[in-house]
């Protein structure tokens, strides 16, 4: 029997960033200063057996800080915010995870719509490099890269089966207007040389973009549409909820979350004093 390290069935933990306003559209409550976190991110992030604390994004810097030093993995969400301080804590949050993983600890981020776009600007430089696109409240194929191993990325625990139907059943929820066309994408130096592309998708106007993306270099990974809907989320009609959609998304999941438990080592005692 293998012997159960105490300190590793505290974590992993994941670290969720908030986003602006209530949730709601402000129909609950008009304050500025509310954020929230949609409770289908927290449960994407548990059905792999991870923790989740909540990263308020405008709460006192050191307390964040304080919360980064102990999580082992961080979730950007889907949502609107381009502009202000919810996104240079991104960015902050960002550099974060690239210095704890060029000082050796392997600490993984996954970005979500959103997300996706948020690191499309940062990462390229240009906060005008998206493109708009007919992706709002549509389900889609994901198209793998022609030429491209999946080992080392998050469909490499896809069955064959599962993995040819990627292209031909609507197994992804988007629900965005704004992307990145892989010309434009592999036409920015600084982008093609931070990321590999793994897969594209279509709009509804036939439009092609790039819809999951991974770092050459770091446990970065960001999607341009939202794993987290299939199984924990009923409010739009396009959901798929299939059992091959399901999987889909909870192979993902269990890939983020796998990657935080290099980082579980490093959990201390210290996480009850936040």
């Amino acid at each position: 029997m293998t012997d159960v390290n105490p300190k590793g069935n505290l974590g992993p933990i994941i670290g969720i960033v908030s986003h602006p306003s209530d949730g709601a559209s402000g129909r609950l409550n008009d304050d500025s200063h509310v954020s929230y976190i949609a409770a289908s991110y927290v449960k994407f992030v548990e059905s792999a057996g991870a923790r989740v604390i909540p990263l308020i994004y405008n709460e006192p810097p050191e307390i964040l800080q304080t919360k980064l030093n102990l999580i082992n993995g961080v979730l950007f969400t889907g949502g609107w915010a381009k502009k202000g301080l919810y996104t240079e804590v991104v960015e902050a949050i960002f550099k974060h995870v690239l210095k704890r993983n060029d000082a050796g600890d392997h600490f993984p981020l996954f970005a979500i719509c959103l997300g996706f776009e948020l690191l499309t600007m940062i990462i390229s430089k240009d906060d005008k490099i998206l493109e708009r696109f007919s992706g709002s409240h549509h389900a889609s194929t994901l198209q793998l890269m022609k030429n491209i191993s999946i080992e080392g990325t998050m469909f490499q625990r896809f069955s064959a089966d599962l993995l040819g139907k990627l292209s031909t059943d609507r197994l992804v929820m988007h629900h965005h207007k704004y992307g990145i066309s892989p010309e434009r994408f592999q036409g920015n130096i600084n982008l093609r040389n931070f990321f590999k592309i793994l897969t594209t998708s279509t709009d509804k106007d036939n439009k092609v973009y790039v819809s999951t993306v991974q770092s050459h270099r770091y446990p970065v990974t960001a999607v341009q549409w939202h794993p987290e809907k299939n199984a924990f989320e009923w409010g739009l009609s396009m959901i798929p909820h299939s059992d091959d959609a399901v999987q889909v998304a909870q192979h993902f999941a269990n890939f983020f979350v796998s990657r935080g438990y290099d980082e579980v080592y490093i959990f201390t005692e210290n996480f009850a004093r936040i």
